[in-house]
């Protein structure tokens, strides 16, 4: 079980903040494809709890996760999430498997990411349909993680510790009124 450290920093520009990934020496290690689908039993009631199972493919890797966020606020700002994850060989198979243990398809999606690395933290520069473009920084500690968003000219006020789902709320746009959400299909309800 991982406690995931991470903040993100809302509305960026792409060009702009891979200038300042390179300016600080960080690397960039590639961009993916993002699909994935969220389950929950039939009532949701994981929904209640601020969990979720998520099933990801990259192009590359197929991952099976149990995520939950802690103390979960609808502002934004929860205190973060906690992670069980592991890969997968068969996302077809995989999905039957969760169908068939009584779980249902709450959500599908994609996102595009970019990523980047310094030392022991990771950049990520997520695009997701219908949001504008947000920078994830990932680390060992809370500590490392303000000291990267620091580094990068950002102030810390700014910093949001909060699920896409809660961004889609910030633009007023709630995810879970929608089955879908793409780069090419109209989100449909």
């Amino acid at each position: 079980m991982v406690h995931e450290i991470e903040a993100k920093i809302l509305n960026i520009n792409i060009a702009e903040i891979e200038k300042k990934l390179a300016k600080i020496g960080a690397k960039k290690l590639g961009e993916k494809f993002f699909r994935s689908i969220s389950f929950d039993y039939p009532g949701f009631p994981m929904d209640k709890e601020a969990s979720w199972v998520r099933m990801r493919d990259d192009g590359k890797n197929i991952t099976l996760a149990y995520k939950k966020r802690l103390g979960a606020k609808e502002s934004g700002n929860d205190d973060g999430m906690e992670e069980i994850e592991f890969e997968v060989s068969d996302f077809e198979l995989a999905r039957q498997f969760l169908l068939k243990l009584g779980l249902i398809e709450k959500f599908s999606q994609e996102k595009k990411r970019i990523t980047w690395q310094k030392d022991s933290i990771t950049y990520d520069i997520d695009t997701w349909p219908q949001l504008n473009t947000y920078l994830e920084v990932e680390g060992d500690n809370w500590e490392n993680v303000d000291k990267a968003i620091i580094e990068l000219g950002f102030d810390l006020k700014d910093k949001k510790i909060c699920s896409a789902t809660q961004i889609y709320e910030m633009n007023g746009i709630r995810d879970k009124d929608y089955i879908k959400m793409t780069f090419t299909t109209v989100p449909l309800k």
